[in-house]
């Protein structure tokens, strides 16, 4: 799969997810096998680029090529300067968000509500495209509520428009994440187009990955929330399509090494009031499938500096090693 100049390899995505997708997760799993990251939604208003949130959103210094950057807004003239003030920053791909069903994005309008004006999303999508030289991307869901259903419309406008990819969520916004993913909407709208199409929703596991590229006929797939604890799945996915057979899943000994590379590059980037506190989600997420999940999650996010965090994660981890119960003695 390629986007623009750029080889998708392998053929799955991380999907941008604000307050997650950021450049530590991005870096871990395109490190773990993602073929391609997408970074958390950025506003496309001017007024915000300085401040902390946006700075840190804006870095990739460092980051594994190819660097794709969301943008969110809804005047097309605001959303093209978005678009050159991030490539002038790093953005090698430009992505477009229309997919997010978020009630503060779409009161706005932005995200999945512009999906309800056709004729605004092509206004937007051809002053973007003409106002770069990189490839520009969009992602949609298949409509904003059942009786709103026009994906298929909103992607010829997007072919026409020259995007280079598309990305479909097989949902509408009103069911949120709720439901089952419209795959055979993801696939008629495949069957349309001749830009390269991402399906995404519901894919978990490297055998769902294998059955909805089979379904859809789709390009690639992007996975979201199941990368959320386990940023593996990528390399796993990889290697069933790959050879058609699964990978063994990393040992606690792997998962230790992993979370604890995490939570320091999180501290590094962060710096440690902001560090420690990013990194309590993505440890509950890491222990979700642990019986000691409630009680890692109660000591762990008492922990006020980064190496109190470190060092609860470490003992915790070393238990499981070592087939022994976790002592999990309260915060000092």
């Amino acid at each position: 799969m390629r986007i623009g100049p750029h080889s998708i390899a392998p053929r799955v995505i991380l999907a941008p997810m604000a307050g997650v997708t950021d450049k530590p997760f991005r870096v871990l799993c395109k490190r773990l096998g993602a073929g391609l990251c997408v970074s958390e939604m950025t506003t496309s208003d001017p007024r915000f680029w300085t401040t902390a949130k946006s700075r840190h959103r804006m870095d990739h210094a460092g980051e594994p090529a190819p660097i794709s950057v969301q943008i969110a807004g809804t005047v097309p003239q605001v959303m093209a300067e978005a678009a050159r003030y991030n490539v002038d920053h790093g953005a090698q791909i430009v992505d477009i968000n229309m997919g997010c069903p978020a009630k503060k994005v779409c009161n706005a309008w932005a995200g999945s509500a512009l999906m309800r004006e056709p004729e605004l999303v092509a206004k937007i999508l051809e002053a973007v495209v003409a106002a770069v030289d990189v490839p520009v991307t969009l992602k949609i869901r298949t409509g904003w509520d059942h009786d709103q259903r026009n994906a298929p419309l909103i992607a010829r406008i997007a072919e026409q428009s020259g995007i280079a990819a598309l990305a479909v969520h097989g949902r509408t916004r009103d069911q949120q994440y709720s439901g089952v993913a419209e795959y055979d909407t993801i696939a008629a709208i495949k069957a349309q187009l001749s830009i390269p199409v991402i399906a995404n929703g519901d894919i978990d596991s490297p055998r769902k990955a294998a059955f909805v590229l089979a379904r859809t006929g789709c390009d690639a797939v992007m996975v979201g929330r199941a990368a959320q604890g386990r940023p593996w799945i990528f390399g796993e996915i990889a290697h069933f399509l790959e050879h058609g057979e699964e990978r063994a899943p990393p040992s606690l000994a792997q998962v230790r090494e992993i979370l604890l590379g995490h939570l320091e590059h999180l501290h590094a980037f962060y710096g440690e009031v902001s560090g420690v506190r990013i990194a309590r989600k993505h440890l509950g997420w890491y222990a979700k499938d642990r019986p000691e999940n409630a009680a890692f999650r109660a000591v762990v996010n008492r922990a006020e500096s980064a190496e109190q965090q470190l060092r609860l994660t470490r003992d915790y981890f070393d238990a499981l090693v070592a087939g022994v119960a976790p002592e999990l003695p309260a915060a000092a």
